[in-house]
Parts: C-alpha cells; structure tokens; sequence
C-alpha cells in the first residue's frame, strides 16, 4: 500500500527519537553511555553485551513483548567535544542509533535518535498488526532505560 507521499510504506522501518533530562554533568553522562558493556547493569532490558574482536559488540535485548532481539553494532562515531557517540547496526534490526550528549536544564540533555529496519523473520511477519505494540514496547523500554540511567547516575 502506498504512502500518502506515492512511495510505498516500509512496515519493518522505524524511525525513534527521544530526550532524557538528566540530572549530571553531560562529560559524566557521556562517560556513563560510551562504556555500552555497562548496560546491562542500569538499563532492564539490556540483557547483554559482549565485546568483538576487531571493536563494536553484540547485545541482546528484551523488552515488555515476548522476543529478544540480537544485534551486532559496530562504532561509526565517537565526538566527545560533541558529544555524539553513533553506532551501524546489523542483525535483527539494521541501521543506526546515536546518542547526542549536551548540557541541558539541571544537567544533560541527552537525545537517542536510531533508524532501523526489522529483518528479525517472526517480527516482519507481525509487522502490520503488531506496528503499534512495537512501538509501545519500544517507548516503555527507552523509560526504563532513562529511570535506570538517573538512578546509576545519582548513585555515582
């Protein structure tokens, strides 16, 4: 079925963004997010992280709805003057994520931006029907992942 625009509609495509205020310096809050085999240790459902030889890590994820996700990303981008740490993506999903790290009220204002495509087989089988539950799994993981960073970060 075709977009609104004539192109036609790319079900396994997701676009997410979102903005954390945080209540620490944005070098701490950096620092905290450029160390990604901690994850698991303050985001739920981070479930791991293992390093690769040759850089870039595999991670598995599992969120609310009953699938894990796999993934192998390797760095594209790392700025700390900016700020901005970007990974390739590759796996169940495909594309990218980068975290842009800046001060912000009380503190950091750290915005997750990721472009992806689903090629998990059991996910693009649901895409249609299961889009907005995606999408509410997704929301409820990135809270719970910025609840989790505030209480790392305030423990120190």
């Amino acid at each position: 079925m075709p977009a609104p625009s004539g192109r036609p509609r790319r079900l396994h495509r997701y676009r997410f963004r979102g903005v954390w205020q945080l209540n620490a310096p944005p070098t701490v809050v950096y620092a905290v997010l450029e160390r990604v085999e901690s994850y698991p240790q303050w985001w739920p459902q981070v479930c791991e992280v293992v390093g690769l030889d040759g850089g870039g890590g595999a991670a598995r994820f599992r969120s609310f709805l009953p699938y894990e996700l796999v993934v192998v990303a390797r760095e594209t981008l790392r700025d700390p003057g900016a700020g901005v740490l970007e990974v390739a993506m590759d796996g169940d999903l495909a594309g990218w994520a980068r975290w842009t790290v800046v001060p912000g009220e009380g503190g950091t204002r750290a915005v997750f931006e990721q472009d992806v495509e689903v090629r998990k087989p059991a996910l693009r089988r649901w895409a249609l029907p299961g889009r907005p539950l995606f999408r509410i799994n997704h929301a409820l993981m990135m809270r719970a992942g910025r609840r989790g960073l505030a209480a790392w970060l305030a423990r120190g």
